[in-house]
C-alpha cells in the first residue's frame, strides 16, 4: 500500500505558512491538524469554508489523517449546500466564521489557538485515500461530484512545482487571490506548497492594495498566484506593486499583450496553468511568449470528431475537455475556446472570448462581457441576438456601438447594450449566466 507524506522536503521549524508577515512552522501547523482532527466528528464528509487559507489547510489536512473526504461545492447558496446534504447527510461544515448561516452542523477552526505541541511526525497517507470531492455545477442544476484521491492529487501538484520552478531549493512564498476551495485555489496555494516545501500567505486578498501588502509582507523569493481578472486590476493601478519572482494565472485565458504588460510591471515571468475541476491542472505555457500549451508529463489527448479527451498522468479516468484543442505535437496543443464559446448569427460565426477581447479593447472600457440571452436563441425569428455588459464610466452607448463596429461584424452587435458599475463575477473572476441574466431583468 503507497502513502505519500502529507508534508514534503521541509523541516520542523521552517516556515509553512505567513499571516500578516509572520511564519507560522510547519510543527505548529502539524499540532494545529492533530488538535482539530481530534475535535471533529467521526464523520466522512466535511464541507470546509474556511476564509482563512491556513485555517482551510489545516481543515484539509485534519480531515486526511482522520480518513474524512473534504467537500468543495462550486458555491455555498442555500440551495446548493442543501443538495450537498442530500448528497452527504454526515457532513459538517468547518468554518471560521462566527456568522456562517450554512445549514449543517458546525465545527468552529481554533488553528489560532495555542495548541498543544505534537512530536514532530509527519502523517503519510494512503495514495488511494479518498481526500476531496469537488463538484461542478451541473446542467440540470445539481451539482456533479468529482472524486479526488491524495495520490492523484499530490502528483499533479508536484509536476506543477517542478514545471513552475519552484523546486529549486528556496523557501518560496506563496500570495493567493483565489479561494482555497476553488479547484484552482485548492491546487495552486494550498497543495502545491505541502507537497513541495514551500510556503503560502493565510491572506486572501482582493483589491489590488491590499495585493500589493500582502506581497510586501511576504518574503521572497515569492510567486503571485491569481487571475486575468485580479490581474487586471492590479495592471490598472498607480499603486506601487513589489517585486514577485513568478505570475501564476488560470480560470480564463490572458492575451499575450497582458501577460507581456504583466511581466514588464512586475519584473517577472508570467506562466498561465490549464486545467479543469474535472482534469485538474494539465498543462502551462508562457503567455507572452507562446501560444502553444505544454502537458503535464504522462498526460495525452485524444481527438476526434467530438470532444477532446485527456488521460494518463495523474488523471483518475479519461476526461473529456470543454475547450475546442488542436493538438501540435506529442506533447502541445493550441486552446481555440470553450466548445459552448462558439456563437453563429445568421450565417456569420465569432467566439465569446473574441468579442469579448474585442469588448475590452475599446479604450474607456473598464470591463465587458458578452453574452447569449436565455430563450432568444432562435425561438420565432430564426435570429440569436447577442447581449453585452459593460463597466465604461466614461463612453455613451452610441459611442460605444461605434467603436465596436469598427472592430466586430454588426451581426454581433450587443443589443441591449447594459452599463453597470461592476460586472457580477464571482470570486474567480467568472460571470455565471443567472447573474447576467439578473442585470438583463434589473435594467427591463
Amino acid at each position: 500500500m503507497a502513502e505519500i507524506p502529507l508534508l514534503s522536503h521541509r523541516s520542523r521549524s521552517a516556515p509553512l505558512a505567513w499571516r500578516d508577515g509572520e511564519p507560522i512552522s510547519a510543527l505548529k501547523f502539524l499540532s494545529d491538524v492533530r488538535a482539530l482532527s481530534e475535535r471533529l466528528p467521526p464523520a466522512g464528509h466535511v464541507l470546509n469554508v474556511c476564509a482563512d487559507r491556513y485555517r482551510f489547510a489545516v481543515g484539509l489536512a485534519a480531515c486526511l489523517v482522520g480518513g474524512r473526504a473534504t467537500l468543495l461545492p462550486p458555491t455555498h447558496t442555500p440551495e446548493v449546500i442543501r443538495q450537498v446534504a442530500v448528497f452527504a447527510p454526515d457532513a459538517v461544515c468547518l468554518t471560521d466564521d462566527a456568522r456562517c448561516a450554512i445549514d449543517l452542523p458546525k465545527v468552529y477552526s481554533d488553528a489560532d489557538s495555542q495548541a498543544p505541541v505534537t512530536p514532530w511526525e509527519v502523517p503519510a497517507i494512503d495514495a488511494r485515500q479518498l481526500a476531496a470531492i469537488v463538484f461542478t455545477s451541473g446542467s440540470t442544476g445539481v451539482p456533479v461530484p468529482h472524486r479526488k484521491t491524495w495520490g492523484r492529487l499530490a502528483a499533479c501538484v508536484r509536476r506543477g512545482a517542478e514545471r513552475l520552478g519552484l523546486l529549486d531549493g528556496r523557501l518560496h512564498a506563496l500570495v493567493g487571490t483565489v479561494p482555497p476551495q476553488h479547484m484552482y485555489g485548492f491546487e495552486s496555494t494550498v497543495l502545491l506548497p505541502l507537497q513541495s516545501g514551500n510556503s503560502f500567505a493565510a491572506e486572501r486578498p482582493l483589491f489590488p492594495a491590499d495585493v500589493a501588502a500582502v506581497l510586501a509582507a511576504a518574503p521572497r523569493p515569492r510567486a503571485l498566484i491569481s487571475t486575468p481578472v485580479h490581474l487586471r486590476a492590479l495592471l490598472a493601478t498607480d499603486i506601487e506593486l513589489p517585486g514577485v519572482d513568478l505570475i501564476v494565472s488560470a480560470t480564463a485565458p490572458l492575451t499575450a499583450e497582458m501577460a507581456a504588460t504583466a511581466e514588464r510591471r512586475f519584473h517577472a515571468e508570467l506562466v498561465e496553468i490549464y486545467g479543469s475541476t474535472e482534469t485538474g491542472q494539465i498543462a502551462t505555457r508562457r503567455t507572452a511568449a507562446t501560444d502553444r500549451w505544454r502537458l503535464w508529463p504522462g498526460v495525452s489527448l485524444d481527438e476526434g470528431d467530438g470532444p477532446t479527451f485527456a488521460r494518463g498522468g495523474h488523471l483518475e479516468q479519461r476526461t473529456a475537455l470543454c475547450d475546442v484543442v488542436e493538438s501540435v505535437g506529442a506533447d502541445e496543443f493550441l486552446l481555440h475556446g470553450r466548445m459552448e464559446d462558439m456563437v453563429n448569427i445568421a450565417g456569420k460565426r465569432s467566439s465569446f472570448a473574441y468579442l469579448n477581447h474585442q469588448l475590452n479593447a475599446v479604450p474607456g472600457v473598464v470591463d465587458g462581457a458578452f453574452f447569449l440571452r436565455a430563450g432568444e436563441n432562435l425561438a420565432a425569428t430564426g435570429v440569436a441576438r447577442l447581449a453585452a455588459a459593460v463597466v465604461a464610466p466614461t463612453l455613451t452607448a452610441s459611442t460605444l456601438t461605434e467603436r465596436l463596429r469598427e472592430r466586430i461584424d454588426s451581426a454581433f452587435l450587443p443589443r441591449p447594450l447594459i452599463f453597470v458599475e461592476r460586472l457580477p463575477r464571482n470570486s474567480t473572476g467568472k460571470l455565471p449566466r443567472q447573474a447576467l441574466e439578473a442585470l438583463i431583468a434589473e435594467k427591463g
